[in-house]
């Protein structure tokens, strides 16, 4: 905590700063240990004699609580932009709800962070709760910056916005070129999204790819698929406090159940170690059989962060094996992003640092295009780890950085890894047409109790009828107050 012989110093401090940004210019540096001396001081006058020396400022602290690294690398580039700032840093682990408990039980004490970081699984719980501050102030720059509009919906309530995001993340259909050729004739992706433009011929396809060799699998898990099914209701969860059923669900479950039936998918868990070992050809069946995986379901950030990283093994590498296309569904797929407490102490600068994170054209830049190295992190702050950095290749909020920086992606490291794709170019045809707007604070406890149940069906442990009757008595005790309708009526 600052000392209080500080406090007004640090106030003026954050008004200039905000003053200064506003104004396009860089905020005030920390003054130097030896100021200059005036151009009209005598020359003669002793050097250990000076005249009302000012004292040393104080950087003004500013508290960052997340639970991803990646907003270590923003604070960092916040710092070498406003140099009299000390972003204080901290990441909690989102395992079994630590970060949000914790955030919870600071709120309205002095170990309250000012700025948090906010997952898509729970971003729209806390912008629907009176936990964030306002920050409606920023959406003009929303305008100039043309932020794709789901970045923005998914943080507005009641007409006020809570959080804003420095990425979009719609998905895409990531497809094995080599298993394409081999079992469909082709690897070119007009011709494969010809193949798999809706659900009806997603299926014929994943006939064929099991027709061709009987290790083939058109997708890890029937999990792929739920995030597209998802994007595509017409009606969110919750419409006037009653559970909806919409029919594309109960299409949902027709469609995972004949994928397990027919083995179009490999049953791997998302996340689990046989689903990664598919994205390398190091998936194996119990008795040592080679499996392979055609597809995958990943949004923008499934390419730099979770794709690319496990395309390679000790003995395997299946980069430039792939391509990427719509799929047969357009659908989004997580986000971070962040928000400040209301009743920050540091109000102004807490938002300067969220308009910076997602709301400021160079910082989107720098991100998206790999400025941020570690090298570039270390020079500002030589603490930072060396594992520290920003690869290229995320997929940014704001259109007007997207269309700028498209072309640099010609000929990049994901080009070809690709097989000669623009991902920016792909992504950014897809990203404008996503509907943020059927998110609501109870997605992430009804999906999870959803997919418990899903596993147990498919599974074989209990009949398509008592998944409903579970999932639906699981929601009932979760949410008390909500009106349960009776189960779909199965064949």
């Amino acid at each position: 905590m600052r000392k209080s012989i500080w406090l007004l110093l640090s106030l003026i401090l954050v008004s200039s700063l905000i003053l200064a940004a506003c104004g396009g210019g860089a905020a005030p540096e920390a003054p130097a240990d030896e100021p200059a001396a005036p151009a009209d001081e005598p020359a003669d006058e002793p050097a250990d004699e000076p005249a009302d020396e000012p004292a040393m400022e104080e950087k003004t602290v500013l508290n960052v609580w997340s639970f991803t690294n990646e907003i270590r690398t923003m604070a960092v580039a916040f710092e070498g932009r406003y140099p009299n700032v000390d972003v204080v840093y901290t990441m909690i682990p989102m395992t079994d709800g630590e970060y949000q408990t914790k955030i919870k039980a600071a709120v309205g004490t002095a170990d309250a962070p000012d700025v948090v970081a906010l997952e898509a699984a729970f971003v729209k719980e806390w912008v629907e709760a009176d936990i964030l501050a306002d920050l409606n102030d920023l959406l003009p720059l929303t305008e100039e910056l043309q932020t794709f509009p789901f970045a923005v919906e998914t943080a507005t309530y009641n007409g006020v916005t809570k959080g804003y995001s420095y990425q979009a993340t719609p998905g895409a259909f990531e497809y094995r070129r080599s298993i394409a050729k081999e079992c469909l004739g082709t690897d070119d992706p007009e011709a494969v999204q010809a193949m798999v433009a809706d659900m009806d011929k997603f299926v014929e396809t994943a006939a064929k790819i099991k027709e061709c060799n009987e290790n083939y699998f058109m997708v890890g898990t029937s999990g792929a698929l739920f995030n597209p099914f998802l994007a595509n209701r017409s009606q969110p969860w919750i419409v006037d406090d009653t559970l909806v059923i919409d029919p594309v669900f109960i299409e949902y479950v027709k469609f995972a159940k004949l994928m397990r039936d027919n083995g179009y998918e490999s049953q791997a868990g998302q996340w689990s170690e046989g689903w990664f070992a598919g994205m390398n050809d190091t998936l194996a069946a119990a008795d040592g059989t080679p499996q392979k995986i055609f597809s995958y379901f990943l949004p923008t950030w499934g390419l730099p962060y979770v794709l690319i990283p496990n395309s390679t093994s000790d003995t395997t590498d299946t980069g430039g094996d792939w391509a990427m296309i719509q799929g047969p569904l357009p659908y989004q797929w997580g986000g971070t992003w962040v928000g400040v407490l209301d009743g920050s102490p540091n109000m102004d600068l807490a938002k300067e640092f969220v308009k910076f994170v997602a709301l400021d054209e160079e910082n989107l830049t720098n991100w998206a295009t790999g400025v941020y190295t570690n090298e570039y992190l270390k020079a500002i702050d030589p603490e930072v780890p060396d594992d520290q950095q920003q690869p290229p290749g995320d997929f940014v909020s704001s259109q007007v950085v997207v269309e700028k920086i498209t072309p640099e992606f010609d000929g990049s490291a994901i080009y070809e890894w690709l097989g000669g794709q623009n991902n920016y170019e792909a992504f950014g045809e897809v990203a404008p047409n996503v509907n943020g707007k059927l998110l609501t604070g109870s997605d992430d406890a009804i999906q999870r109790a959803f997919e418990d149940a899903r596993d147990s069906y498919l599974a074989g442990d209990i009949t398509e009828a008592e998944m409903w009757q579970q999932w639906l008595d699981a929601v009932r005790s979760e949410f008390p107050d909500l009106t349960i309708p009776e189960p779909p009526v199965t064949e």
